[in-house]
């Protein structure tokens, strides 16, 4: 990234001693051109270059603040001249990037019967931003910053040599856990608890487990105070991050120290700590929906950037939800398909993640109306991109529209992985001892031939789990027939109903000693077979000791 730049500085010297652009002050500021071909917001030795799309905007200004100020200190309009085709580009000169923020305002038709939000009166933040500002320490957000802003991250980390192990997919053994979850309680030992220093410190506990992969649940950027809501007295927020803000983003609420930027170098310590111990990091990423919601929803930057390009839209302007959480993104508009290779070469280049694993990833395969795609281009780009040809591809295999494609998703070149949702189901009839399973289990332990034989991806494309954060933990697997999710505040609605569990005799805590015998025993048998199938294993963080979450198989809140 760094070589890039220089270059693009070269380029931009060479074009300015010729005067092919000449200086044009906006703002109280001097300005040029920009370098149009890379979105985001990045550093020049010259100055900082701004660079955002929008296919429907009429007209765009660059808003900037001073850390933390609520009110802009500058606001500046990009002339014609600095647009080509959709794209508003401009060097601003002057500025030092530890001392601003900067957000974008957008003209243009509003008219959501047509999809169309643009409101000039609206603060957007960049759809490229790196950081984010208006929002630091955990379930807080900054009274006086009205909207989040992005700001400009340097890239100068030094990875000490490190490399990644590069470890095979069949020789995996993936551990999922959160960041905040993991060492959050007292009982973790750890310095800075529910933060990526802290999951660092723990590092000689996942050696010593074996695992040799960890699989972080969302770290992007996210709103853990979108549904903020008290029940029982206990202030409920979207724990997991399956509600992303910022694709570029690392999530500012896990850096020890909530000072500027500090979260990028944070999580690079944590993964060239993971690299220089022999184990890789794995993304689970969101790019099915955002934050943003359904129409009843806020606009902070998708939407009034350019909402019929980045969503799903039904022909009255309404949005599709086969995300389950209000809109779903438009990931084969060639514009975000764009957008989401970039975001995924980013977090490759500048942070060496070794994999990502893609939420209700079948969403990635539907056309701009919805319907699935035989050969997804975005997939299909994906999988044959030249930088991302080391990295792992896990795809989860459905979607909340009823799309299910275990087995069968598109895997140009045989690169994608899936999570066998099969292995789980099979798996968990089989060891609660149902009739007619034995079959179907067999087939999961050999690597489910039935599923990925034919498609030549071999075992290697099964990532076997019995448990994941979705649905019960081990221990509540042998502890309960039922979910109990009353302390959702949703009356015990929500979850999934279905979960082949066996409560070995007495539902939830039990004093008897024969079902807490037999309860471990089950848990034991489970780890036993999981570790024994062919394919990748991936365990849930907790399972080895046994934790529990009361019944509640959808603990996205608590």
């Amino acid at each position: 990234m760094d070589f890039i730049l220089q270059n693009m500085e070269a380029v931009l010297r060479v074009r300015n001693k010729h005067t092919f652009h000449p200086m044009r002050e906006i703002g109280g500021f001097k300005t040029c051109p920009g370098y149009c071909l890379q979105n985001g917001a990045f550093e020049l030795p010259v100055g900082i270059n701004f660079t955002v799309t929008s296919q429907g905007a009429t007209s765009v200004e660059l808003v900037l603040f001073k850390r933390r100020d609520p009110e802009p200190f500058a606001v500046l309009p990009f002339p014609d001249e600095y647009r080509v085709g959709n794209v508003y580009s401009m060097i601003v000169f002057g500025l030092e990037i530890h001392e601003f923020e900067y957000a974008y305002r957008m003209d243009g038709p509003y008219d959501p019967s047509r999809g169309m939000l643009f409101d000039r009166s609206n603060l957007l933040l960049d759809p490229y931003a790196r950081a984010v500002a208006g929002q630091s320490g955990w379930g807080t957000r900054a009274s006086s910053e009205p909207a989040y802003r992005g700001r400009v991250v340097s890239s100068n980390f030094d990875w000490h040599g490190v490399r990644s192990p590069h470890i095979a997919m069949e020789d995996l053994i993936i551990y999922e856990t959160h960041v905040r979850g993991f060492t959050r309680h007292a009982s973790s030992g750890v310095m800075h608890p529910g933060t990526f220093d802290g999951l660092m410190e723990k590092i000689p506990y996942l050696k010593e487990l074996g695992v040799n992969a960890i699989e972080l649940m969302p770290i992007f950027e996210f709103d853990e105070m979108r549904d903020m809501r008290v029940h029982d007295g206990n202030l409920l927020l979207d724990y997991w991050g399956y509600n992303p803000v910022a694709f570029f983003a690392p999530n500012t609420a896990y850096s020890a120290e909530h000072e500027f930027t500090n979260e990028g170098d944070e999580l690079r310590r944590l993964v060239r700590t993971l690299h220089k111990n022999g184990m890789e990091i794995i993304l689970d990423v969101v790019f099915n929906h955002t934050a943003e919601g359904n129409q009843d929803g806020p606009i902070f930057s998708f939407k009034g950037v350019d909402n019929s390009v980045y969503y799903l839209l039904a022909p009255d302007g309404t949005y599709y939800n086969f995300s389950g959480c209000g809109n779903t993104v438009n990931c084969n508009h060639p514009i975000v398909h764009q957008m989401i290779v970039e975001c995924l070469r980013y977090w490759v280049i500048e942070y060496r993640i070794d994999g990502f694993r893609f939420d209700l990833a079948s969403i990635l395969g539907r056309n701009e109306d919805g319907t699935p795609m035989h050969n997804p281009p975005l997939l299909e780009s994906l999988a044959a991109d030249p930088l991302l040809s080391g990295v792992k591809l896990i795809a989860e295999a459905w979607d909340a529209g009823g799309l299910y494609q275990v087995g069968s998703f598109p895997s140009r070149d045989n690169r994608w992985a899936e999570w066998n949702g099969k292995y789980r189901d099979d798996i968990r009839c089989f060891l609660k001892g149902d009739s007619g399973k034995a079959t179907a289990a067999s087939y999961r332990i050999v690597g489910s031939p039935d599923l990925y034989q034919h498609t030549s991806r071999g075992e290697s494309a099964s990532i076997n789990f019995i448990t994941c954060h979705d649905g019960f933990t081990l221990y509540d697997l042998f502890s309960y027939n039922v979910k109990h999710n009353e302390a959702n505040g949703w009356d015990n609605t929500d979850g999934e109903s279905f979960n082949n569990s066996w409560n070995c005799g007495a539902e939830g805590e039990t004093d008897r000693r024969e079902i807490n015998d037999l309860r471990r025993r089950q848990q034991k048998n489970a780890i036993a077979v999981l570790m024994c199938s062919r394919g990748t294993p991936m365990f849930l963080a907790g399972d080895e000791f046994g934790n529990t979450q009361f019944g509640n198989n959808n603990a996205y809140c608590q």
